[in-house]
């Protein structure tokens, strides 16, 4: 497709010349014919009246030249003086026959003639007159209204204009904002005074702006630490292979630990992985059904159990309903349990009751300064640590419909997972 290129106030500028021309058609051509019923209207009063005053003589007072007056007594037709100069006829019969109801207009030699009738016992009185008075009446109230309309017309035209010309100005300075957002060296403030629809945007392209630099701060951030987790084994690996090539330590003891570091290796690679997919399936409708929680907590605690002798409590009720599938709720109770297998003193308790799950372990508290943010991939967590399992957890419940929060308690910590309010 191809885009003609047109600026603002170019189009606005057709867009007044366009309704200028309406404006011009609708009083000329519209205005005239809907004023017509109603000038009409009052030519037929104005006709009216002197017929009840005019007597037979046709008083000279009260004649004018737009208005001609017929008398009918019996067979004799009587007229004013100003009949032929009102319309140009020689038979009078033959208008007088088409006069047929109380008052009409009749088309005589292509031209408008308007008629009342006021009918007495032995008299017919008619009053007659041509179309002037209604084209003069016609062009008078639009010569009074053509030039307040234009004037206020061509006012408003103008506020306009100069209304696009601020609104464009206030455009090209986001254009100039958004060509120039990866460039720290731009004037990014908004200085739009009032506060309209385009100040709205100006702000919601700087909160963009601000998000940008903080996500690329983030990613550079998080390419760090990632670089740091994998260095750690990868450098433990190569110091091993080094000292069996010096025969410093034996090639069973090195191969026992490279085995090790390339599982920590792969575990992570694995989870990396999972948190890519998480972005790629929270696009994907998930098929959610009704899991059974209790057999779920049973088989990661089972899982878990010999890990670390660590005391498990875990009290289900078993009307609490839950909704996801296995494999998330399994990911989700690898990586906290993980993580309290890490952190715990002696105790672990888990409680699933009215439809929310409560996961307790009695280890340090949380610093305050780590529990904000606690779920971004890859940030240093307790005792310095690097990690995916928390986020790993966040991503996948968001994604079955639940969230989670983590609280400190007296004595340990607690992680709260409910129904997430949509």
């Amino acid at each position: 497709m191809i885009y003609r290129k047109s600026k603002l106030a170019r189009q606005l500028l057709w867009l007044v010349g366009i309704a200028f021309m309406v404006l011009f058609l609708s009083l000329g051509v519209v205005l005239p014919k809907i004023l017509v019923p109603v000038l009409e209207t009052n030519i037929y009063r104005y006709l009216s009246e002197p017929l009840k005053v005019i007597d037979n003589d046709f008083d000279k007072k009260l004649l004018n030249t737009e208005v001609a007056y017929i008398y009918v007594l019996d067979d004799e037709i009587k007229t004013s003086d100003n009949l032929t100069s009102v319309i140009k006829i020689t038979d009078i019969k033959k208008i007088v026959a088409k006069m047929t109801s109380s008052h009409g207009k009749v088309i005589y030699n292509n031209k408008t003639y308007y008629y009342y009738v006021l009918n007495s016992e032995h008299m017919k009185k008619i009053a007659l007159s041509n179309d002037t008075y209604v084209n003069k009446i016609k062009t008078s109230i639009l010569s009074a209204i053509f030039p307040i309309v234009l004037g206020t017309f061509l006012l408003i035209g103008l506020i306009l204009v100069l209304w696009s010309s601020i609104v464009v100005r206030k455009i090209d300075k986001l254009k100039n904002k958004i060509d120039n957002i990866d460039n720290p060296d731009f004037n990014h403030k908004i200085d739009f005074e009032t506060d309209d629809e385009i100040r709205s945007l100006a702000l919601a392209i700087e909160d963009m702006r601000i998000s940008l630099i903080n996500q690329e701060k983030y990613r550079n951030q998080m390419y760090q630490n990632i670089s740091h987790d994998f260095k750690t084994p990868l450098t433990v690996i190569k110091s091993y292979i080094e000292a069996v090539e010096d025969n410093v330590e034996t090639p069973q003891n090195a191969l026992k630990v490279v085995k090790q570091q390339t599982e920590k290796l792969e575990q992570k690679v694995h989870s990396l992985l999972y948190l890519n997919k998480l972005d790629y399936l929270k696009n994907l409708n998930i098929e959610i059904v009704p899991v059974d929680m209790a057999s779920i907590i049973n088989e990661e605690v089972n899982k878990f159990k010999f890990v670390r002798d660590l005391n498990y409590i875990v009290d289900i009720d078993k009307k609490s309903k839950y909704f996801g599938t296995k494999e998330h709720w399994e990911t989700i109770f690898d990586n906290i349990l993980s993580n309290f297998c890490r952190y715990a003193k002696t105790t672990i308790k888990i409680t699933a009751k009215q439809n929310k799950i409560i996961l307790f372990n009695d280890g340090e508290k949380i610093a305050d300064d780590l529990l904000e943010g606690i779920f971004t991939p890859f940030r240093k967590g307790i005792k310095g640590e690097f990690g995916l399992g928390l986020s790993i957890v966040k991503k996948t419940l968001n994604l079955i419909g639940y969230d989670i929060i983590i609280k400190n308690q007296k004595r340990g910590v607690v992680f709260i997972i409910t129904k997430e309010v949509r």
